[in-house]
């Protein structure tokens, strides 16, 4: 997910693209799930969909969340017409607020996405003059050159959107995320009729959702998942928690009406799913669901009239579902007897943090239900199976199709099915890869510099920044750090100072001996240094610091981040 592209980055001035065909370059989001940024450039102009985060994993010690690097549009910002954001999914817009201040364009979006994208420019300062504009389904849009149409899509959260965008050569259609749910609970319906219109009109390229490519068959309906949680909670004695995707508002429809079948009422543990709701309800929706419990109000309610919804279906440590396990809510507690369900899909990656906080809860004695400990249908993906997108191919007929949204397993899956349906052309991209499309086929003509952004809580770096990589080193290694004080000869006039952490247990005085014979080692090491090795502070270190680290490695087996510190007085 971290890796950059060896090439040194060119100028604005050196990059170029033929301006009679429409481009396109991923930015992130091709290769991996999340951090999605696509851009498309047009005559000598830029248009941006979406701008999404993703989760660090344990590989980035103090980073919970990754950003996709804007460098290569932010340097073309002047020439970049517009933002366009699909739908309201974190891995789609939560970077938006993050990285605006180095786009400073338009953002273009839906009622419910416009809400959601407000709540989160509140958080971070430097993003008040972001205008966003609010856009409907069946919208003309010309953002000179581009003259794009927006479609309604089902998908687990209100008012998704595809992008299409016209050109001399055909429409060219930006799928967003969508499924074809034949009975959904938020919303209407993927729009099928305008699929079929822009295929009649000619697609030349249709750029998509890959996230279930590998999987046969056909999307099933979030109604079957209302109907799953009903029998489930009808057949669960004590309390109910339920973790899902905070932004699933069409899981929480089904959550609140399987509860009111079963006598329950509904409370909102987490921060997420307090604003999800809210912008669902300022957009009309959630109303016919009763009002939601107050935290303060759970212990007044019986066990068996109570379901939580809890975010945290991945594992994340800082989310609500995590900390209850943990006993640090300040009043919330499982008890032996509640029912935890996982009412989400594992994010491939994050089963490791999943695991951790399953452990935590079969420690406390609850019973644990994740879609498949179940008869039941608790979970269904908002994304298209393999008949789905087979269906999607012949509605807009186009000649070539770029997977995104995956994986290279899933963008290759993708690929192969529409060569199979008899698409003329098709390229798996990797992320930076400029593709131009070509009635006569698509073709990468170049590549671009990308990456990740980690954010921290004061600032944006690299991923691969060397801090990130110095705490990813100390989490398995450990360090060593040794102070030296010598006179102008480079001769010691007192003890070293030696310190480790991640190595010994400080409150053994066996384990601390350690330290003690490393400094007898870094002491006879001096005896034997020549005037030359003395006559700089760098070269004192460098010596001291092989002869520590080899020390510890002889001992322990450890290679550890080591650091010398010399005063010279």
């Amino acid at each position: 997910m971290t890796k950059k592209n060896n090439k040194k980055t060119r100028s604005v001035e050196d990059f170029s693209i033929d301006p009679d065909f429409v481009h396109f370059i991923p930015l992130g989001g091709s290769e991996q799930f999340g951090v999605n940024l696509n851009v498309y450039g047009y005559q000598g102009k830029w248009l941006a969909i979406d701008c999404g985060i993703g989760f660090a994993g344990h590989r980035f010690p103090g980073i919970d969340l990754l950003l996709p690097d804007p460098e290569f549009i932010a340097d073309r910002a002047d020439d970049l017409v517009g933002l366009v954001v699909t739908h309201a999914h974190e891995d789609h817009v939560g970077a938006v607020a993050h990285l605006w201040s180095r786009l400073r364009c338009p953002i273009y979006c839906t009622a419910f996405t416009a809400s959601v994208l407000r709540q989160k420019f509140n958080d971070l300062p430097g993003s008040s003059n972001a205008k966003i504009h609010v856009v409907s389904p069946g919208q003309m849009l010309n953002l000179a050159p581009f003259e794009m149409e927006f479609i309604h899509v089902a998908h687990s959260i209100p008012q998704a959107v595809a992008v299409a965008i016209k050109s001399p050569h055909g429409h060219i259609v930006h799928s967003g995320d969508w499924n074809l749910d034949p009975e959904p609970v938020i919303g209407d319906n993927t729009d099928a009729a305008a699929f079929k219109r822009l295929g009649d009109e000619g697609v030349l390229a249709y750029i998509g959702d890959s996230t279930n490519a590998e999987v046969p068959g056909n999307t099933l309906s979030e109604m079957e998942v209302q109907r799953g949680l009903t029998a489930l909670f009808g057949e669960v004695k004590g309390r109910i928690a339920i973790t899902i995707f905070a932004s699933n508002i069409g899981r929480v429809h089904s959550i609140c009406k399987a509860a009111e079948a079963n006598g329950r009422s509904v409370a909102l543990l987490g921060r997420s799913l307090h604003r999800m709701t809210g912008a669902a309800r300022e957009c009309g929706y959630l109303n016919d669901v009763r009002p939601f419990l107050e935290e303060d109000e759970i212990d007044s309610v019986p066990d068996e009239n109570l379901v939580m919804i809890v975010t945290g279906s991945q594992g994340e440590a800082r989310a609500m579902l995590a900390r209850i396990a943990r006993a640090e809510h300040p009043f919330i507690r499982f008890n032996r007897g509640d029912t935890v369900i996982f009412s989400a899909r594992p994010i491939p990656g994050n089963e490791e943090e999943i695991n951790v906080v399953k452990n935590n809860l079969s420690a406390t004695g609850v019973h644990i239900v994740t879609p498949l400990d179940t008869n039941h249908l608790i979970h269904v993906s908002g994304h298209p199976y393999r008949d789905d997108i087979l269906e999607m191919f012949s509605w807009v007929r186009p000649k070539i199709v770029i997977p995104v949204h995956g994986e290279r397993v899933q963008l290759a899956a993708q690929s192969r099915l529409a060569l199979g349906a008899q698409v003329s052309s098709s390229i798996v991209p990797n992320n930076g890869s400029v593709i131009r499309l070509d009635p006569k086929g698509a073709e990468v003509v170049d590549h671009v510099r990308t990456g990740t952004l980690a954010v921290e809580p004061s600032r944006l770096i690299p991923a691969d920044h060397q801090a990130i990589a110095t705490r990813r080193k100390l989490q398995f290694t450990g360090t060593v750090h040794v102070t030296l004080v010598v006179d102008d000869r480079g001769d010691l006039i007192s003890d070293p100072r030696v310190s480790t952490m991640g190595l010994i247990d400080h409150d053994s005085p066996e384990e601390k001996k350690l330290e003690h014979d490393l400094v007898d080692e870094i002491e006879d090491l001096f005896v034997d240094l020549d005037i030359d090795a003395k006559r700089t502070d760098d070269s004192i270190a460098e010596e001291v610091r092989i002869v520590a680290r080899r020390f510890i490695s002889d001992i322990l087996g450890l290679k550890p981040k080591t650091s010398v510190h010399v005063v010279r007085v």
